[in-house]
C-alpha cells in the first residue's frame, strides 16, 4: 500500500512547480520643487536613493527632466533625496538645500510605477 501511495504522489508532486524567475520593473521617479524665489539646484543630475523592504539600496541619477529610473524587482520601496550647493555670486553668501523622501512606493509589474517627490528648498546665510 505504501508503494502505491508514493507511486501515486509521484506525479502530483512533480506536476506543482514553482516559476522561479523574477519579473523586474522599472519604476520613475519625477522630482517637484516647491515655487520658492531661489529656485532650483544649478546641477540637472541630482541623486535620487531607492530602498526596498530588506534595506537594500539602488541609486541613480534625474535627468534634464528631473526624473529618475530604477530597473527593480516588485515589492515595497522608498525613494529619498539630499542636495546642497553654496551660492557665492553674490556679497551675501547663501547654503541652499534640498531634501525629499516618499515613502509606500508599491512596484508592481501590473502597475504604472511612475510616483511623484516633492522636495523641499531651504535656504541659510553663511556668515563669514
Amino acid at each position: 500500500m505504501k508503494r502505491l501511495c508514493v507511486f501515486l504522489l509521484c506525479p502530483l508532486l512533480m506536476a506543482c512547480g514553482f516559476d522561479e524567475s523574477m519579473e523586474l520593473c522599472e519604476l520613475k521617479v519625477q522630482l517637484t520643487y516647491q515655487q520658492t524665489s531661489f529656485g532650483e539646484p544649478e546641477n540637472a543630475r541630482v541623486r535620487v536613493e531607492l530602498k526596498d523592504q530588506n534595506a537594500q539600496i539602488f541609486v541613480d541619477s534625474t535627468d534634464m527632466n528631473r526624473m529618475a529610473r530604477f530597473i527593480v524587482p516588485p515589492g515595497i520601496y522608498e525613494a529619498s533625496t539630499s542636495a546642497a550647493y553654496i551660492d557665492s555670486t553674490e556679497t551675501t553668501w547663501w547654503r541652499y538645500n534640498f531634501n525629499g523622501i516618499r515613502s509606500q512606493i508599491i512596484v508592481s509589474p501590473d502597475s504604472l510605477n511612475q510616483v511623484e517627490m516633492q522636495v523641499k528648498v531651504t535656504r541659510k546665510r553663511i556668515v563669514r
